[in-house]
């Protein structure tokens, strides 16, 4: 059971050009303590502009930590990371060895969380790169992230706090023993909200089981927008008996080709869906990268959790679930225009007309995404 805490402040940031400036202001705001986790650090624009940034809050005394997925920022050139450690910022790599046939290498850092102070931290799923820089494609990259004050803070605090200390002890056999930044739990705004994560120890089906509950109650709405799109079992009979109850159930998913296997392995599922009474669209403006939910007016989610086996049952992700009318309704109407202008509707018909070719492609996407899992020793869990 998802459990809130009320007194938040919890500020929707859509896309880049709403995050990067609002992360770069925090930044340079800092006094004390930064931690910066991210999948992807691409050295563009975006990248220097936040390197720069932490480099600055370095060279004036601020504790600065970022940590790194060891294959979503394997383009971060080494000698940028040199330049950042020579300046005072500390920078870690989460798993920077890549075995293929190793399990645990397919368990990723794919969580993007910033702290500053223990005053301010953002959650979602936009990585530190040039969401205007889509060639062949209309920009940006469609994301979102949130920015939080308030009794959450604590929480999300000590998750970063804590993996830094792991990966730290991991690679240097050594723990940093410097006294914690205390964080008190002072109310900042009036929204109830709650810090999810995925991981392999104590939190392996959390952001799951948040999503189940917020469907499994839904007595009226779900809108539902996923750039990787491939629930279990569970969750696949969760969506099709909200919408046998009544429920409008609404799927915003990646219409471009990004990974070709993923694509095509979702689109198995559309008959199912569209079966059920399910509404599909796919946003073809640009590439897709959100990872969000509105239910019944009342509840959201945003963060860097997709609905696939790679979120839910592989990497370290990270969601804040809301419980406010007012931010759902902010998000929920970001959706609607997302869906009317950037998108196109699957009709059941239509669906129905298409080659058997691309049938017989997309099962055996399925197929082949569903080998995959099992050779990485997670086939049994649907």
């Amino acid at each position: 059971m998802t459990e809130f805490l009320d007194g938040n402040q919890v500020r929707l940031l859509c896309n880049g050009a709403d995050y990067f400036p609002a992360l770069e202001a925090a930044i340079d705001q800092a006094v004390r303590e930064i931690y910066l986790e991210t999948y992807i650090f691409e050295y563009d624009n975006t990248g220097r502009r936040i390197a720069a940034a932490l480099t600055r809050a370095a060279r004036r005394g601020v504790t600065t930590h970022l940590l790194l997925d060891g294959y979503g920022g394997k383009t971060l050139p080494r000698e940028v990371v040199d330049e950042m450690r020579a300046a005072g910022v500390q920078v870690l790599i989460y798993r920077p060895v890549l075995a293929k046939f190793r399990r645990s290498s397919y368990r990723r850092l794919h969580r993007k969380i910033v702290v500053v102070d223990s005053r301010i931290a953002f959650v979602g799923g936009i990585n530190v790169i040039d969401d205007m820089d889509t060639p062949g494609h209309t920009p940006p990259r469609y994301d979102y992230a949130v920015r939080v004050e308030g009794p959450l803070l604590p929480q999300i605090h000590e998750v970063v706090r804590k993996l830094w200390g792991l990966v730290s002890w991991s690679q240097l056999r050594r723990r940093r023993r410097r006294q914690a930044l205390a964080v008190s739990p002072v109310a900042a705004g009036k929204v109830a909200a709650a810090f999810v994560i995925r991981d392999n120890i104590g939190h392996r089906s959390d952001i799951e089981e948040a999503y189940l509950d917020a469907i499994n109650n839904a007595r009226s709405e779900i809108v539902l927008a996923n750039a990787y799109f491939l629930p279990g079992r569970h969750f696949r009979q969760a969506l099709i008996q909200a919408a046998e109850r009544g429920v409008r159930v609404v799927l915003l998913l990646q219409g471009r080709v990004e990974y070709l296997l993923l694509h095509y392995a979702t689109r198995a599922l559309y008959g199912v869906f569209l079966d059920a009474g399910i509404e599909i669209y796919e946003y073809h403006r640009s590439f897709m990268h959100a990872k969000v939910a509105v239910v019944d007016g009342s509840w959201a989610t945003v963060g860097s959790s997709n609905i696939d086996p790679f979120s839910l049952l592989l990497s370290r992700e990270a969601n804040v679930v809301v419980s406010d009318a007012g931010f759902a309704a902010q998000l929920r109407a970001s959706l609607e225009q997302a869906m009317e202008e950037g998108s196109r509707v699957v009709t059941y018909a239509n669906w129905k007309r298409q080659p058997l070719y691309r049938r017989f492609l997309s099962w055996l996407s399925y197929g082949g995404v569903r080998l995959l899992m099992g050779v990485a020793g997670y086939g049994r869990r649907d």
